[in-house]
């Protein structure tokens, strides 16, 4: 490698494990397909269950409570639950510096608590020498609520222009970085974190894209998920002789279901919208070809959470949701009301619709593993991962050492030779939480650094093969993940010990990290009579 690798970051928005063709899915993504064609799928790389802590986590190599984001991006008050970038962290584009990279950012940032007014955590306060995109989490793809350039509102580009969807906007402008920085900056290696808000709700796709899968999803649910696991048995992904979870016990078998032609449009949508993005992807790896840059750059894709259960109720005013779960754009462009709620009479996918696809459509993309979004089991965590470099990486190669968010932080570190410094501004910071994956490119290796989540009581532990983990409020579980890693077999009972020692290893942990007790965040947001937004939210 003769000079500096471009790196190239690209995540998306509440995707499961198995919903892109390359990882088993019925979505058509021929340019991820290509990625891990000529690169590396690693098949237990995982993420922290929510948008806010992940992407905190994954920019700043910690975890995401030594960030500031312990929940999301508001402000519950203790140390680790700001809701906002501390400044003892330091993100990729600062630690990028010192090697001489320029930084651009296209998407959702969503680790700054401050919507309207820069502050110390907005991207061009962490590094990021040009940013466009959005600083909230949530938002119509027709009309997102805080687009900005720099720190400038620009929301009247969106409103004005009749053209505008948000998906293509991210790509547009990241392929228009790759074009500009070999223009302006050709003897400077750059860095681009390209953040999509797809495939999170509400359901919004062009008209065309949802076509595309009219009636690829009239199967159902169950046995979809069966041929999902089948597809990733057959790559090599998951052991066959791993069971596939049970269907949610909350959903009934799909041949039993009324509105079939609405739910399944709502799985059409979401398929739209992650295929919109995988059309996006394309024209920044075109622009990169154009550039000359694509065999020295090292391109990662992955998601910031499993699917996303979430359910909009219906008959729920605009203001509540507004409060509750801090959406803040709830009419078309041209002033029209959106029709708010997952109502069988209204067909997703227009600019004045606001849906999610549910629950049993969250357990298909997250096939084979149990639970979603907002858990710390295999189906709120586990994401697709993939790394594409050419010449420096296995072309085709699938990889199992497990590995978690802080480690594209260690990974960038080792490929650029940056130092991650040990304070920021005169703040301490503490050492990076990753591990490189670099030593994986050339073949599989074993890992002996354990892992931990936590988020909103949600616990997990793993070691070597041994995972705990705790749906709050209930006890720890434990699981061999070589033989068992879609958690069918529970052998807490059977190992005590083990449990005992994995859970004092996991509270030292989250007492360095500054884990806070569920109960006494609920306590706290109580006494501010926030209890009923903490519950919404982690329904």
């Amino acid at each position: 490698m003769s000079k500096q690798p471009n790196i190239i970051l690209i995540l998306n928005d509440d995707m499961g494990y198995s919903d892109i063709g390359c990882y088993g899915g019925e979505v058509m993504t021929p340019n991820l397909d290509r990625l891990a064609q000529h690169g590396l799928r690693y098949s237990q790389f995982y993420n922290t269950a929510r948008c806010s802590p992940s992407r905190a986590s994954l920019i700043t190599g910690l975890h995401p409570h030594q960030t500031g984001i312990g929940i999301l991006t508001y402000d519950i008050g203790p140390e680790g639950y700001v809701g906002n970038l501390v400044d003892e962290c330091v993100t990729i584009p600062e630690v990028l510096k010192s090697r001489g990279y320029r930084s651009y950012m296209s998407g959702k940032w969503h680790v700054a608590a401050d919507l309207k007014n820069p502050n110390g955590a907005w991207p061009t306060q962490r590094g990021f020498d040009e940013f466009y995109g959005t600083i909230i989490g949530a938002g119509s793809f027709y009309h997102p609520n805080t687009l900005t350039r720099g720190v400038e509102n620009i929301e009247a580009e969106a409103v004005n222009d009749p053209g505008f969807f948000y998906t293509d906007a991210i790509s547009d402008q990241a392929a228009d970085y790759v074009r500009g920085h070999g223009r302006d900056h050709p003897d400077q290696p750059f860095f681009m974190y390209v953040a999509y808000t797809a495939p999170h709700w509400p359901l919004h796709a062009h008209r065309e894209d949802i076509e595309k899968y009219k009636g690829r999803f009239d199967a159902g649910w169950d046995r979809l998920r069966e041929e999902r696991l089948e597809r990733l048995v057959r790559a090599g992904l998951i052991d066959r002789s791993w069971q596939l979870t049970e269907r949610d016990p909350s959903q009934p078998p799909f041949e039993d279901t009324l509105e079939k032609v609405w739910l399944t449009r709502l799985m059409e949508v979401y398929a739209a919208q992650i295929d919109r993005m995988d059309q996006g992807i394309g024209r920044i790896l075109d622009a990169l070809r154009e550039s000359g840059e694509m065999e020295n750059t090292m391109i990662v894709f992955l998601s910031d959470n499993g699917g996303c259960a979430e359910d909009i109720p219906e008959g729920v005013e605009p203001r509540q949701l507004v409060e509750d779960l801090m959406i803040a754009q709830y009419r078309t462009r041209d002033g029209r009301p959106v029709r708010i709620g997952n109502d069988p009479a209204i067909m997703p996918g227009d600019e004045d619709t606001y849906q999610s696809y549910g629950i049993p459509w969250a357990n298909l993309s997250n096939t084979p593993f149990r639970l979603y979004k907002h858990f710390t089991h295999e189906g709120g965590i586990s994401t697709p991962l993939i790394v594409h470099w050419p010449g420096e990486v296995e072309a085709g190669g699938i990889r199992h050492v497990p590995g978690q968010l802080p480690d594209i932080m260690a990974t960038i570190l080792d490929v650029t030779g940056a130092r991650y410094p040990d304070q920021r501004n005169g703040h301490p910071v503490p050492p990076c939480e990753g591990v490189s994956l670099a030593p994986s490119f050339g073949q599989d290796v074993e890992r002996t650094e354990p892992l931990f989540w936590e988020h909103e009581g949600n616990a997990a532990m793993r070691d070597g093969k041994w995972k705990l983990v705790r749906r709050f409020p209930g006890a720890w579980e434990l699981y061999d993940m070589q033989e068992d890693r879609t958690e069918m077999h529970d052998l807490a009972d059977r190992h005590s010990g083990r449990v005992t020692e994995m859970a004092g290893r996991w509270q030292d942990w989250a007492d360095r990290c500054g884990v806070i007790p569920r109960e006494k965040i609920l306590q706290i947001m109580k006494e501010r009579g926030e209890d009923a937004f903490w519950e919404k939210e982690t329904d």
